[in-house]
């Protein structure tokens, strides 16, 4: 036995040997190709709104070499360069939605519709995810903010996006959204012997530390924002719509924890006290605001506070309210009715707005309606593209590289028929999308607005 070991081992150290020398006598330097040098793309069309401003440039053209925008303006067209010539269009920033739903879609019957993303699986949600990403993307929609979703299907959603194996816009997601028990971030008031209650990692918690905690887990699995029910909402069954959710020490517990760790915060507030307890605690943003009062308004414009008025969800649930049980009917009504006179307040006090449609509410794909829907209750044409442009960028703080075109900033960019500031709802038809560089959407030139 001794004998064969020795053998073993002396065979052994000869194939090494041989391996190695062979693997030496292999190893001849081999030079690195130098990388093909990006391509060059400009763009061209009748007008660009770079959202640096409110108005058109004429005849302006977009450069864009690799995921950078390099020029814009009326230069020479680099030699070259690939030219997409857009025709009667006018090209913008890629277009900001700082409120969607991405891992849900609601259908017309409340029941079916509201249920049945829970009852599948998270696997397969996560292809609806996937689809609802890639339509948000060809509506013209090259980031988003994702306010809560279950199962973690948004983390692996943006996960799969930054890894280029699915399609869809950047997204910033607050995993499960945090609120109380009992409230509208909590699940609706099933029997608790059939389904487990929830708790902090689900984002529900009572009391400042709880809420602290619920901050701390949704950050460890992923959350880039931190997204609070501070009120009650429309769609959920057993809390009015407009009553404060969260103390003030809760409320401070999860903004200042939040904050600590460099994130921002959003706010789920249709009540008025609700929203002031928030602005008073440090909040980045309200959500939806359907009850604010002119007095809360000006506090948030005095503070920063942006205002994310969701007309889209409030005419969606509107239109549906019908098909709502009765509870949810009457809060739906009742939050249409006040969102106008306080979306027209807070234009009048010059609060800063954001644009967000709540989307999943409402089909992916239509978040373009919400430019129409403000404009048709007196906000400027520009005024919008800027809020679903520009200031949607400094809310999620990414203005550093998108929400303008402007030269060394990210090459996401849309087009759409037409001079945009005469018709805003050409924006709900785009003929070109570009996300970092590369072509998501290209129709003819001169496709008209349907």
């Amino acid at each position: 036995m001794k004998t064969t070991g020795l053998r073993f081992l002396a065979i052994s150290k000869l194939t090494a040997t041989a391996v190695g020398i062979c693997s030496a006598a292999l190893a001849v330097p081999v030079l690195a190709a130098d990388p093909a040098p990006a391509a060059t793309i400009v763009l061209k069309a009748a007008h660009v709104f770079d959202s640096t401003g409110t108005n058109l440039r004429d005849g302006a053209t977009v450069v864009v070499t690799g995921d950078k925008i390099v020029s814009v303006g009326n230069g020479p067209i680099p030699a070259g360069a690939k030219v997409i010539d857009l025709g009667d269009a006018t090209i913008l920033p890629g277009f900001i939605d700082a409120h969607v739903h991405l891992t849900m879609e609601l259908q017309s019957d409340y029941y079916k519709g509201f249920y049945k993303d829970m009852f599948r699986f998270p696997a397969e949600q996560a292809h609806y995810a996937e689809l609802y990403a890639k339509r948000t993307l060809e509506a013209g929609f090259t980031t988003v903010r994702n306010v809560g979703a279950e199962e973690f299907v948004d983390v692996g959603l943006r996960n799969a996006i930054n890894a280029n194996v699915a399609e869809g816009p950047r997204i910033l997601t607050a995993v499960h959204a945090i609120g109380s028990t009992g409230g509208h971030c909590d699940q609706s008031p099933f029997p608790p012997e059939h389904i487990k209650p929830v708790g902090p990692i689900e984002g529900v918690c009572n009391g400042a530390d709880q809420c602290r905690e619920a901050v701390r887990d949704q950050m460890k699995w992923g959350a880039d924002v931190i997204k609070i029910c501070a009120s009650g909402g429309v769609l959920s069954e057993s809390d009015p719509v407009d009553t404060p959710q969260l103390t003030p020490d809760e409320l401070t517990a999860i903004i200042s924890e939040a904050h600590k760790w460099k994130r921002k915060t959003a706010a789920h507030a249709h009540g008025d006290l609700a929203a002031k307890l928030a602005v008073e605690a440090g909040i980045d943003s309200i959500e939806h605001g359907s009850f604010l009062t002119e007095a809360t308004l000006k506090l948030m414009k005095a503070k920063g506070v942006y205002l994310v008025p969701t007309r889209m969800a409030v005419y969606w649930t509107n239109k549906g309210a019908d098909s709502y049980p009765p509870q949810i009917a009457a809060k739906a009504r009742a939050a249409a009715a006040a969102h106008e006179k306080m979306f027209r307040t807070a234009l009048q006090v010059g609060v800063p707005i954001a644009f967000g449609t709540d989307s999943g509410v409402s089909p992916h794909g239509m978040n373009a309606m919400e430019f129409g829907l403000m404009t048709d209750l007196g906000m400027a044409p520009s005024a919008a593209l800027l809020a679903g442009t520009r200031e949607a960028a400094k809310l999620l703080g990414v203005d550093n590289d998108s929400g303008t075109l402007e030269a060394g900033k990210r090459a996401d960019i849309v087009a759409v028929p037409g001079n945009v500031l005469q018709n805003i709802k050409s924006t709900e038809h785009p003929l070109f999308v570009m996300k970092g560089g590369m072509v998501v959407v290209q129709k003819p030139a001169g496709s008209a607005a349907n």
